[in-house]
């Protein structure tokens, strides 16, 4: 029998979730399956999926091919039109054994937001990485105008902590050394639980309980959510990692209150100031949408700013992209050169600022956690080269002799 194969797309939830279908696969003991675990955060992202697809299918036609995820969820029969798929399955589906049989029913896709629980799924292993990702939370309450994926993951729901603590002691048992805690929004961790325990408490609470763990990371947080005890963590805890990913979108008010964000400039610039102050070596990254319908120069110049006055050294950009059946579809749209002009502008702005970080590390001493090519990410998730390989999962001690453009140089420190 041949092995399954899972082809992962978009955010770190999808890779933790991939893991998942890998095991889900085996006790289904499909042959030949190769399941597309999708993204639908932009339009670019679900044509990528739907090319991958024809593409498998040319190169090995004798492949059953299983399309799930976010795109899955909410354009489940556009895949199942595809000549090349065999079964679609939704974001609820995809996690349980059964549905990985063949029938006559292609399209398995039920209602996402009748969804009340997520469960405490524990991967065994993380093919091609060592580092642990672990979901807290799935779902997201809130509705941005440009984002689809609430309809795509449902409401929020989180995983208890207890759940959450075994979960991570049996990671570290298994050999690593870092886990992340991921979700759609994980900063709304524990509103529907008992007591509704926030992600600082989460945070501490796992580090006090687990000693073993060296590293602990966190996803992308929302800064209109963070507690008072997540600023606490950072500043007492050393083995919480000093590097943060915000979602941002936007560096201008008027585009951050069209997009129905929760947070203003003003929000953010104190949110990192906040940061900063209890983690003064922390490195900040974020979200951006360039070219989102309304934007006029200034407002993007405003956006550019932002990233200059917040230190931001990490970027992920995206051009905007119009996602069917939200609000900002039907605003007034901005021409596509000029979205890609203004994203194009953002990145390289961001690779900008990283270099400038990258430079200053020059001569720090870090610890790094090697990864399956050899090399590795410093505390701070920086890219780390060495001129030798290291053995993966490890956590070796660094000289940061140079930089590149968007790399470290190191050498095992004596």
């Amino acid at each position: 029998m041949s092995d399954p194969q899972v082809i992962s797309f978009g955010c770190r939830l999808n890779i933790h979730e991939s893991e998942l279908i890998r095991e889900r696969l085996g006790e289904a003991q499909l042959e030949h399956a190769v399941v597309f675990n999708t993204c639908a955060v932009t339009n670019e992202a679900v044509r990528q999926a739907r090319q991958a697809i024809r593409r498998m299918k040319r190169e090995k036609p004798e492949a059953r091919i299983i399309v799930t995820g976010c795109a899955a969820q909410t354009e489940g029969a556009h895949f199942a039109a595809m000549a090349e798929v065999d079964l679609v399955l939704g974001n609820a589906e995809k996690l349980d054994a059964q549905h990985y049989q063949f029938s006559g029913e292609k399209l398995r896709v039920n209602d996402i937001m009748a969804v009340r629980e997520t469960a405490g799924h524990l991967v065994q292993g993380f093919s091609g990485n060592t580092r642990a990702f672990l979901q807290i939370q799935n779902g997201c309450d809130h509705r941005c105008t440009f984002c689809i994926i609430p309809f795509g993951r449902g409401p929020s729901r989180s995983v208890p902590a207890g759940v959450i603590v075994e979960q991570i002691r049996e990671l570290v048992a298994k050999g690593y050394r870092e886990a992340v805690l991921t979700g759609v929004d994980i900063t709304a961790y524990g509103e529907d639980l008992p007591g509704r325990p926030k992600l600082g408490n989460l945070v501490r609470r796992i580090l006090k309980l687990v000693p073993e763990l060296e590293r602990l990371r966190l996803s992308s947080i929302d800064s209109a959510e963070a507690d008072e005890d997540l600023f606490a963590a950072f500043a007492q805890e050393p083995r919480l990692m000093p590097h943060v990913h915000l979602s941002l979108q936007s560096g201008d008010d008027m585009i951050l209150k069209r997009m129905k964000r929760r947070h203003s400039q003003a929000q953010a610039v104190a949110f990192c100031e906040a940061l900063r102050a209890a983690r003064p070596d922390i490195v900040l990254g974020a979200d951006f949408i360039a070219g989102f319908p309304t934007e006029t120069d200034a407002m993007f110049a405003n956006t550019m700013q932002a990233v200059r006055d917040l230190g931001l050294t990490h970027l992920h950009v995206f051009p905007f992209s119009a996602r069917p059946g939200t609000p900002a579809e039907r605003m007034p749209q901005l021409d596509g050169r000029v979205i890609r002009a203004r994203a194009k502008a953002l990145r390289e702005l961001g690779q900008a600022q990283l270099a400038a970080f990258l430079s200053r590390e020059t001569g720090a001493t870090r610890k790094v956690l090697i990864e399956m090519d050899g090399n590795g990410r410093s505390e701070h998730y920086a890219p780390v080269r060495f001129n030798q390989k290291h053995q993966p999962g490890s956590i070796i001690a660094a000289r940061i002799t140079g930089a590149g453009a968007d790399h470290l140089i190191g050498e095992l420190q004596p």
